[in-house]
């Protein structure tokens, strides 16, 4: 049984997952990456090997409810807890289509992935977050989801135009909300955060890294900052927030 933090991050092959991973694995914890496809989860862990950290690639599919089993019961067989529970794992398939004639397929593709995989990846693991002293759980949402926003012409996504991406992240921030009131009212030591990492240069919705810069996208650690200030505080007691980088976004 390590002595460490054990922490479990989805989605985290590439991109700000990856980047989560790295930070993590370099401030000496134990980090679990959840990858889709194993070997593209492996590849990722053998390239932070190179740079001297140790991670350890899971097969990890948030959509496949028998396969977050069988990662509950490897991290369970393994670890017997967990400490941080990172929800990355998500995608956008409708960008700039409109509301009217948007595809209800496309919509249940997204709701598929950015909720309920979500949930049914959380809720599968609160039994082994419950055994940890002081547990975390991090929603990487977005400020896509906010409704405030989204009716402020001042905002960045007020002519957003992706609503089923939206609407998932807006029901995210609910169960983030939900659930951290929940365990509140329980008294069960496990907060619950969901984190708006900004427009991102990644290869998130088809788009290079590098085109992503060239529209104003900010550096992937500067996106997984909150993140990993959150998981790395010695605080204990913020909970049920909605933040980036520069402080509390509007619900």
């Amino acid at each position: 049984m390590t002595n460490t933090t054990i922490s479990l991050v989805t989605g985290a092959n590439r991109g700000m997952g990856l980047e989560i991973v790295k930070e993590l694995a370099t401030a000496g914890q134990t980090v679990l990456l959840g990858s889709r496809d194993l070997n593209k989860g492996q590849e990722a862990a053998q390239k932070l090997a190179a740079e001297g950290l140790a991670v350890e690639a899971i097969q990890l599919d948030i959509t496949d409810t028998d396969a977050i089993t069988r990662a509950v019961d490897f991290v369970s067989n393994k670890y017997g807890r967990l400490d941080v529970l990172i929800n990355n794992a998500g995608a956008s398939f409708d960008k700039f289509q409109d509301p009217s004639i948007l595809k209800l397929d496309v919509i249940r593709r997204e709701f598929e992935l950015n909720v309920f995989g979500t949930i049914d990846m959380t809720q599968q693991f609160i039994p082994l977050l419950k055994k940890s002293p002081n547990a975390k759980i991090i929603n990487i949402s977005s400020m896509m989801g906010s409704l405030t926003e989204a009716l402020n012409p001042q905002s960045s996504v007020y002519n957003a135009s992706s609503m089923g991406y939206q609407a998932t992240k807006s029901a995210l921030n609910m169960f983030t909300v939900q659930l951290a009131k929940e365990f509140q009212r329980k008294d069960i030591p496990i907060t619950v955060n969901a984190i708006d990492p900004g427009l991102v240069a990644t290869e998130f919705g088809g788009t290079s890294a590098d085109s992503a810069l060239e529209y104003g996208a900010q550096p992937v650690e500067v996106g997984v900052a909150r993140t990993v200030e959150l998981v790395t505080s010695p605080d204990n007691d913020i909970t049920a927030t909605f933040s980036n980088t520069h402080g509390e976004v509007n619900w």
